[in-house]
């Protein structure tokens, strides 16, 4: 894609059992990968008609995962599924898997080649770009996003560059999904210099620390007496990402690990079509943003595929 025209909102977007274990050590949100291949694959059916879509920015209405808790303190157990018995009457085994049942909302960069269909878009009484939303309602419903099924799409809407203000308020009530790499630097150079509170040393200084340590900090709870003889009134609670939003691990793409095979040479490959490659999860911090609190250039927001470079995979978010 080279510019985008336009933005395609699909609103309220309903899927049923997505896939909420993200990667090798998170769970809780599909993978960014989940709704930029859906995108991608939307985009391709698109072509004839000289549109290309481009990035998506995902915006969470509502989630359930799909799990049991004996107690708020205990550890959650995804639900799994009976499948139908076999051929030869034998019970199946058991996949384990984790589901989730989402109300999202994507914003999709959109860019119009045919300067005709460019104009018809623009007119607000246009027949064919009520055909064409129809069309994207249609083919979305059709396909998987992040392994769910899509279940309803409660509108589609087309918006111009400059109605970025409008966007914002179509999304509420939501949380749009952020990048916070930044914090997740800021963070690993605390836990390098050390960190205390109310003088007392909570993480001490520790010059090796890196990113993966920063990630565990994030999702640690320090419990921490306010004297020797506290009781049990006494403590208090510190999360090193206080004051910093809402922040979550996420997975942003994939780091070679072994050469690239050409085309054909891995067996047992899913496809023979491509050349393959040995790779492991890159792990990044992400933030849940209020919509009103997000940049006013909404060209940040989108995620987007990076071009491969040095055998990373990523996606990054930005222009």
């Amino acid at each position: 894609m080279n510019y985008p025209n336009f933005y395609l909102l699909f609103d309220h977007v309903e899927i049923q059992a997505a896939n909420t274990i993200s990667s090798p050590i998170t769970y809780g949100f599909p993978a960014l990968t989940g709704f930029t291949g859906a995108i991608h694959a939307l985009s391709r059916k698109l072509f004839s008609q000289q549109v290309e879509l481009g990035g998506v920015m995902i915006a969470c209405h509502d989630y359930q995962i799909l799990g049991y808790k004996h107690s708020d303190f205990s550890d959650l157990t995804f639900n799994q599924t009976r499948n139908p018995l076999k051929k030869n009457g034998d019970s199946p085994s058991i996949i384990e898997e984790g589901k989730i049942h989402l109300d999202i909302s994507l914003v999709v960069e959109m860019e119009v080649k045919d300067p005709e269909f460019y104009y018809a878009l623009n007119s607000q009484d246009s027949e064919q770009k009520t055909q064409f939303l129809e069309h994207c309602k249609k083919l979305l419903m059709q396909q998987r996003i992040a392994g769910g099924s899509v279940f309803q799409i409660e509108n589609v809407e087309l918006f111009n560059l400059s109605e970025e203000s409008e966007i914002k308020l179509a999304l509420m009530p939501a949380f749009v999904l952020m990048d916070a790499k930044q914090i997740l630097t800021d963070i690993t150079q605390s836990l390098q210099n050390g960190i205390s509170n109310n003088e007392i040393m909570i993480y001490p200084a520790t010059p090796n620390a890196n990113a993966l340590d920063a990630l565990l900090e994030v999702a640690t709870l320090h419990h921490i007496p306010l004297s020797e003889n506290a009781t049990s009134q006494e403590w208090e609670t510190f999360n090193v990402n206080q004051g910093k939003g809402w922040l979550v691990p996420i997975p942003v793409g994939y780091q070679a690990i072994s050469p690239l095979f050409t085309a054909g040479e891995m067996q047992n490959c899913r496809t023979t079509e491509y050349p393959s490659q040995y790779v492991e999860t890159v792990y990044s911090l992400g933030k849940w943003v209020f919509p009103f609190s997000l940049p006013d250039d909404l060209s940040q927001c989108f995620w987007h595929y990076n071009t491969p470079q040095d055998n990373l995979y990523l996606i990054t978010q930005g222009a």
